[in-house]
């Protein structure tokens, strides 16, 4: 079975980016998701998840997961976004 990983995420795959303060959340592809994160201020971020409809593989773990950490989301959001800033 080939792993689905972090960097095989396409930018138009739905998504719910969440808040652990109880924000509205964001709902709609990962590109939108990413786009909002990278716009946050820190505090923000540090409270923002990302609700995949795919899960991906984590190594190190013996099961695929469905939420995206802050960190995670940061590398996501470089990696889509970088077309635009550059």
């Amino acid at each position: 079975m080939e792993k689905y990983t972090q960097d095989d995420i396409p930018g138009d795959q739905p998504a719910t980016m969440i808040d652990l303060e109880g924000r509205t959340p964001i709902i709609g592809v990962i590109y939108e998701c990413a786009k909002h994160f990278a716009l946050y201020k820190e505090h923000a971020r540090q409270n923002a998840r990302i609700l995949l409809t795919k899960p991906v593989h984590r190594d190190g773990r013996a099961t695929r997961t469905w939420i995206l950490e802050p960190e995670e989301i940061a590398r996501l959001a470089d990696r889509l976004l970088g077309d635009e800033t550059g």
